[in-house]
């Protein structure tokens, strides 16, 4: 058995009729093809398409013969998204079955050629000959190469387009860091700057990544860029691969407009959910968009968009490969889940709404189905913005640190000697007590002005009543010293002290 390879795994076979005729094979085929419990889809005087069934060992394979002058064209197609780019072997058995089979047909109908042949004719008289223009994988089957995905051609159009807006983006973001790089080297001599990362950081927000407070700030633009933003090659690769087979699949049933509007869409869809769940770092990737195309292909294959017998093995095969891919977000580290499942629900509400048709009698125009896709995405948008408040996150946490170094200047006053002259224990506490606590009244101030999380909200609490305990604390202390150079603590100094040490060490 064979294993076949590539973007679409597939395996050809150029059968030689000679002096055969054409319709013959292929009345021999359809015989071949019902006794394998295959479902014939088309048949034409120019081929057949059939699909194999469904089962754990498959998603489905498209098993298509055209004729092609003194040729019969013989493939098996994988339909859905192949794991690890093989067929496991499936179109290789698959062909294996149908000659083996053919023969035994041939052996069989030879005595009734006359009747076979009278009805064959009587039936591809009502059949459509452009269909196989219109099948599942037409649009796949014109890409001879992988240079072909890179190209826009009818049906699919705005795909590789978007694609190379991507690798761009991609190469262009590496080529800057790699100059911003040498700079700094020759800039430090031998050693990088410290606060590199921080510098990268800074230039992927200056090339668009999706980041909250700046959008929830009005950088709303963002939606867009971070859509074509990746952080390594092998990020960009698997959503590109992705996005290259769906475009494959349904930018053609959709056209080129609906396909762009339904991509951006949920891409910016995804990106606002994300930043409801995501109260600090960034995000960046073109998953959220290319999960909306799969709830787009999903809600084309329920409205009855592909032709019937192909629907099944396509929705089986889409819904496997999202729900793995939502599987990954949630266990997967660095994952943006929020994104995928932001951008596969307005995919397919999108969708939807611009291809879905209620009444035969009643047409709703185009116009009005954009229309009500973008008050729907605008009702949306609007209530993010109004009920994701800005937190203050980051700034919250420079100004913890900074709080929390300030008390760790507590610990050189808490075992004063009692040996030591009465002028350096006041000093001693003065620098490692007053002042870093009289820091922190300052530190908190700042922290009140800040909007922040609930858990981050009740941890501020906890430290202005620490600064208050410890300010008041290191003042005690600072009195009973000036007044007792014996180092003996009033009862008021101890349980200000004990305060202290109940904040600092309660238990969680």
């Amino acid at each position: 058995m064979s294993i076949s390879w590539g973007y679409s795994p597939k395996i050809e076979k150029f059968i030689p009729l000679a002096e055969f005729p054409a319709d013959q094979y292929l009345i021999i085929a359809k015989q071949a093809i019902e006794n394998l419990g295959w479902s014939l889809s088309h048949i034409s005087e120019t081929g057949l398409i059939a699909y194999t069934p469904i089962s754990f060992q498959s998603y489905s394979e498209e098993i298509s013969i055209r004729i092609h002058g003194n040729f019969a064209v013989v493939k098996s197609e994988c339909v859905g998204i192949q794991m690890l780019f093989n067929d496991y072997g499936k179109n290789d058995l698959n062909l294996e079955k149908f000659f083996h089979e053919f023969e035994y047909v041939e052996f069989h109908l030879k005595d009734v050629w006359e009747e076979s042949l009278s009805k064959f004719h009587q039936f591809i008289a009502t059949q459509d000959d452009l269909y196989f223009e219109k099948a599942p994988l037409a649009t796949k089957n014109k890409i001879k190469n992988v240079l072909f995905l890179f190209f826009p051609q009818k049906g699919y159009t705005v795909t590789p387009i978007l694609v190379l807006v991507n690798i761009f983006y991609y190469i262009a973001l590496v080529l800057f860091s790699i100059v911003y790089l040498r700079y700094q080297f020759v800039r430090n001599g031998s050693s990088y700057d410290p606060d590199f990362i921080e510098e990268l950081k800074r230039i992927a927000l200056n090339f668009g990544v999706n980041q909250r407070n700046l959008v929830l700030g009005g950088e709303y633009w963002r939606l867009i860029t971070y859509q074509f933003i990746h952080g390594s090659k092998s990020h960009l690769f698997f959503n590109m691969y992705a996005l290259v087979y769906l475009g494959l699949m349904i930018e053609n049933k959709l056209g080129w407009k609906k396909y762009l509007f339904i991509y951006l869409m949920s891409g910016i869809c995804g990106g606002l959910v994300s930043l409801i769940f995501h109260q600090e770092g960034v995000m960046m990737g073109a998953s959220g968009a290319i999960m909306g195309l799969y709830g787009a292909f999903i809600a084309l294959l329920i409205t009855k968009t592909f032709e019937p017998k192909a629907t099944k093995a396509l929705l089986v095969s889409t819904l496997i490969v999202s729900l793995l891919m939502l599987i990954n977000g949630a266990f997967g580290k660095r994952v943006d889940n929020s994104a995928h499942i932001g951008g596969f629900v307005s995919g397919f509400i999108f969708t939807y709404l611009l291809n879905y048709k209620w009444d035969k009698t009643f047409e709703v125009k185009t116009w009005a189905r954009y229309a009500v896709s973008v008050l729907l995405f605008l009702m949306f948008f609007s209530g993010v913005l109004h009920f994701s408040p800005k937190y203050g996150t980051e700034e919250y946490r420079k100004l913890r640190d900074t709080f929390n170094g300030n008390m760790g200047s507590l610990n050189g006053i808490m075992n004063l000697k009692i040996s030591l002259p009465k002028d350096v224990k006041l000093a001693s506490i003065k620098e490692d007590g007053i002042i870093p606590t009289e820091r922190n009244l300052v530190v908190i101030k700042q922290m009140q002005a800040l909007t922040l999380r609930p858990e981050d909200a009740l941890e501020r609490d906890e430290k202005i009543k620490l600064s208050k305990v410890s300010h008041r604390a290191v003042m005690l202390m600072y009195r009973d010293i000036k007044a007792d150079s014996t180092y003996r603590y009033s009862k008021q100094t101890s349980t200000a002290l004990a305060q202290v040490f109940e904040i600092l060490y309660k238990p969680d």
